[in-house]
């Protein structure tokens, strides 16, 4: 017998993560994957080096167990809870990809043309990746935090500055796909 399992509606992973957040909230905890990075090189001993790795990385031991259940819980959805890897595409998009040498958009939930092994090891997909890699990593520090940490939970605490960052991922994101993945790609 074969279980199809779907992902949980809105109205249950909506209210979901509000709950989290008011939580979190409550008990004066931000939210954000990044944190985790200085938390990790402060532990490593970062703080030799530079004063932002020199702080209590204890205090942030719960978000080190919230990005452990994270990889965990996304481990184990992605294993066992997904009934294909599949992605729906609209057929424009799946147009455009093929434009630019995507061989089979929608087949999975990354391109095998950035993310496969074969890709990492061209000069091409290794300065993707690297380019890509260092972008994400200023932006992060730059912004103050990620797009988690701003998204989720400085819209929550109703953050000026995480609305301006949220509108700049935007603006990133949208420049990325329309301007830029066309010319790395064609």
């Amino acid at each position: 017998m074969e279980i199809l399992i779907q992902p949980w509606p809105w109205y249950v992973a909506g209210p979901g993560i509000a709950l989290v957040m008011f939580l979190l909230i409550y008990s004066g905890k931000n939210l954000g994957m990044s944190a985790n990075l200085r938390t990790m090189c402060s532990i490593g001993g970062g703080g030799k080096y530079s004063d932002f790795f020199n702080f209590d990385w204890r205090s942030q031991k719960w978000n080190l167990i919230f990005l452990i259940g994270s990889v965990v819980g996304g481990f184990l959805a992605g294993s066992f809870l997904t009934p294909d890897e599949t992605v729906s595409l609209s057929p424009d998009t799946v147009r455009a990809l093929h434009e630019m040498g995507f061989k089979n958009p929608g087949d999975g939930y990354v391109p095998d043309e950035i993310f496969s092994y074969e890709s990492l090891f061209s000069l091409k997909g290794l300065l993707i990746l690297l380019g890509a890699g260092f972008l994400v990593g200023f932006g992060a520090r730059y912004a103050g935090g990620c797009t988690s940490g701003h998204a989720i939970s400085g819209l929550s605490d109703l953050q000026w500055p995480s609305l301006v960052a949220v509108v700049g991922f935007f603006i990133g994101g949208i420049t990325m796909t329309y301007f830029l993945l066309p010319i790395i790609f064609n």
